[in-house]
């Protein structure tokens, strides 16, 4: 019998390696051929819990013989339960699902203009930083700062402009040339290879836009929800914005986005004004509240940089020994090895020997296991990544 490449039935926007992945449970994956994988990609920072996490199963199990869906006309629970959750845990007031990251930041860009609109038919602009990510939709890829990205797809759309990541007198250039509506910044870059803000650099938008009265949006759609040991990065700089983007582990697997904001943001918009059909899911909306009701736990949060401080330190000593590596960067278990040279191959060989990490840009190898793990997971992560460094 032929062998099958199931690469044959799918538009080519990943490169995938066959066999293909079936099963999960904690820490670890399996392949179809049966091999077992330590998971430190967590679906891409979106497994916070790990894989067939007890009280996860049992609630799929629960809401999925309840409901699956209805239309965002009426209510449901779980969304209801998610909204104060967020709420009470954030400086938000409002909040608005949708299905992605991309789809929460296309909304966040929309309400910003819509808030702007009331002063000024020319305050629609966006500012936003090299080496963001924020989407591939065309507002979110308008608003990412990455040639790559826009390459065979233009043109952006209007509006759009860019200045230096912490950078704050590119920033202010920028910000006096037009008149802008919003901010849209990552606290904590994920993408671009795990490029932290400076505290300093936050507090300059900050002041900025309360003075300009534009709106401060942070995308902590990679680096929220307990990723980096604080519930929400940006607590860590004590900068406070006008609306935050979730996804990636809000749904717990499921595809989950939120919009948080203050009243102040949310009261321009009414209904019809914006909208989704498939949005706060009821199933993943459920899924949401044990994620969050775990993540939000000061011992829980207490764990994740525990863990974030010990995996850093270990890559630190490889990093001593191997002069391929220039910089180990991140906080809590959000963390990148940068390297000399493309670590394309030594992602590949690391998945061969049972560990699977995810590549960013400026040769990043990116280790983010889900926020359950533990000591040990780490020493046997580190061991597979030191014998691949060094064969």
């Amino acid at each position: 019998m032929k062998k099958t490449d199931t690469n044959e039935y799918f538009v080519p926007t990943y490169a995938r390696t066959n066999p293909p992945m079936v099963k999960g449970k904690g820490m670890y994956v399996w392949d179809a051929s049966g091999k077992k994988y330590l998971d430190f990609s967590s679906g891409i920072a979106v497994n916070a819990l790990g894989h067939a996490h007890p009280e996860m199963i049992k609630t799929l199990k629960d809401q999925g013989t309840k409901l699956l869906h209805v239309s965002n006309l009426y209510h449901v629970q779980p969304q209801i339960d998610l909204a104060k959750q967020l709420i009470a845990n954030s400086f938000g007031e409002k909040v608005f699902f949708c299905n992605s990251g991309t789809e929460a930041n296309e909304a966040a860009i929309k309400f910003s203009r819509k808030c702007a609109g009331g002063m000024s038919k020319k305050k629609y602009n966006v500012l936003s930083f090299h080496e963001g990510f924020h989407g591939r939709t065309y507002g979110a890829l308008s608003a990412t700062a990455q040639e790559k990205f826009h390459a065979g797809f233009g043109p952006m759309m209007k509006g759009f402009y860019y200045a230096k990541f912490n950078d704050i007198a590119d920033a202010k250039a920028m910000l006096r040339k037009h008149d802008f509506a919003g901010i849209i910044v990552e606290p904590l870059q994920g993408e671009s290879g795990i490029n932290a803000a400076t505290t300093a650099f936050l507090k300059f938008l900050r002041t900025w836009a309360t003075k300009h009265k534009i709106a401060l949006i942070f995308d902590e759609v990679q680096c929220g929800m307990g990723r980096t040991g604080t519930l929400w990065n940006y607590e860590q700089h004590g900068v406070v914005p006008d609306i935050m983007t979730l996804a990636k582990p809000l749904g717990g697997g499921l595809p989950l986005g939120a919009v948080v904001c203050s009243k102040k943001i949310a009261e321009v918009i009414k209904p019809g004004d914006h909208g989704t059909t498939f949005g706060g899911n009821p199933l993943a909306c459920a899924l949401g509240t044990v994620v969050l009701k775990t993540v939000a736990q000061k011992s829980f949060l207490r764990s994740v940089n525990a863990n974030g401080k010990y995996l850093k330190a270990q890559l630190e000593k490889i990093a001593k020994k191997n002069d391929s590596i220039t910089a180990v960067l991140g906080v809590g278990l959000m963390v990148g090895v940068r390297m000399k040279d493309d670590p394309k191959d030594v992602i590949t060989s690391c998945k061969e020997s049972g560990l699977l990490l995810v590549k960013a840009a400026n040769n990043t190898a990116r280790f983010m296991p889900p926020l359950i793990v533990q000591k040990k997971d780490i020493d046997k992560a580190i061991e597979i990544f030191s014998q691949v460094l060094t064969s």
